[in-house]
């Protein structure tokens, strides 16, 4: 990125850079950080909050659900928020909740490429609202000097995004030649032996690519007592690789059914010997009150355009009544600053998708 300053008009959304020749944005005040599902915080009714610092990510993952990256296609803009505006939002939601909240960092990039990862975790544990802060990470920055960083700032957890202990074939699903899985499964060994925070595997399995490589991780994760430190009944949650409308398709894969990943979980069980298959609740979620839903779908809401959105066709707009963003979805070219009425299509969890 080079350091470049045009702010669109009262916006909160100041241009700073450019990532792959998409144009990066600063996320800041007035900005409200519940609506979006980019950036910003994601309330799904747990003591679970889902924090979003930055769209940005180093790795192009062949199976991307979020067509993160430097081989983006469908992306147009990518958002950083500013760390404190973004630890303020997280923490009034933390107390409505009753405090006692597990923050996960995590999102449609790598939160380890936001510059104040460091201060917006420690600040989260200062808060005395959130009791945990958990990073989802593929690795890539990982390193036994940033590890002891990011215990110093108070990180419980890291939900570590290891697809294979292959280091050929790690290369080709993260679609970077640079990546060395060797290197980070042994940062992540050292980060059990050697500080208080934890590491869980969370791979993704793609039918005809790692399934097999999903007994070396068990093993790995069984050998370093991964999982142990949270208390958890595992140290490997895999993840069923999904088709997405903005995501990768892996050419020759066909998605398996839910029915059909459960099985060959449980026969994996079976054959390792290694629980693999949790509850909610043995891994620390519970039911918590959400914040209130302004709107629901069909709804006409007048909003003010604050800029370009994440996908082309979209603009990012806010409603500073309800506080909460929108994306917008239009083939019309709107100005930032103007106010339209738009049209509620999505309203889960807080996240808001309108046509204008």
């Amino acid at each position: 990125m080079k350091d470049e300053d045009v702010g669109y008009p009262s916006s909160g959304l100041r241009r700073v850079g450019y990532f792959y020749r998409r144009p990066v944005f600063i996320v800041e005040d007035p900005v409200p950080l519940v609506g979006h599902i980019a950036f910003g915080v994601i309330d799904r009714g747990t003591n679970v909050l889902q924090v979003r610092p930055t769209t940005l990510c180093q790795h192009s993952c062949i199976f991307c659900s979020v067509d993160a990256g430097p081989r983006s296609v469908t992306r147009q803009s990518e958002f950083l928020v500013e760390a404190r505006w973004l630890v303020r939002w997280a923490v009034d939601i933390a107390r409505f909740k009753g405090g006692g909240v597990e923050v996960l960092l995590d999102g449609v990039g790598e939160p380890l490429s936001h510059p104040e990862i460091l201060d917006i975790i420690r600040s989260l544990k200062e808060s005395g609202y959130v009791s945990r802060v958990v990073l989802e990470t593929h690795g890539g920055f990982l390193s036994r000097r940033l590890a002891v960083e990011l215990e110093r700032a108070g990180l419980d957890r890291i939900n570590l995004s290891v697809d294979t202990a292959n280091i050929r074939l790690a290369k080709h699903l993260v679609g970077v030649e640079w990546y060395d899985v060797s290197r980070v499964l042994d940062v992540a060994a050292w980060i059990l032996e050697n500080t208080s925070i934890d590491v869980v595997l969370t791979p993704v399995v793609v039918p005809g690519f790692n399934e097999d490589d999903m007994r070396d991780l068990i093993e790995w994760a069984r050998r370093h007592k991964a999982g142990v430190k949270s208390g958890w009944p595992t140290g490997v949650l895999i993840q069923k690789y999904e088709v997405h409308r903005y995501g990768r398709k892996v050419r020759g894969v066909r998605e398996w059914s839910w029915g059909r990943f459960y099985r060959w979980l449980r026969d994996l069980e079976r054959s390792t010997g290694y629980r693999l298959i949790v509850e909610p609740w043995e891994i620390g979620f519970e039911r918590r009150p959400s914040i209130d839903k302004p709107y629901s779908s069909g709804d006409k809401v007048k909003v003010i355009v604050m800029g370009p959105g994440w996908h082309w066709g979209e603009f990012i707009a806010v409603d500073l009544r309800y506080e909460r963003v929108i994306a917008v979805m239009t083939e019309k070219e709107l100005k930032p600053g103007k106010t339209v009425t738009v049209t509620i299509v999505r309203d889960e969890d807080n996240i808001f998708v309108a046509k204008a």
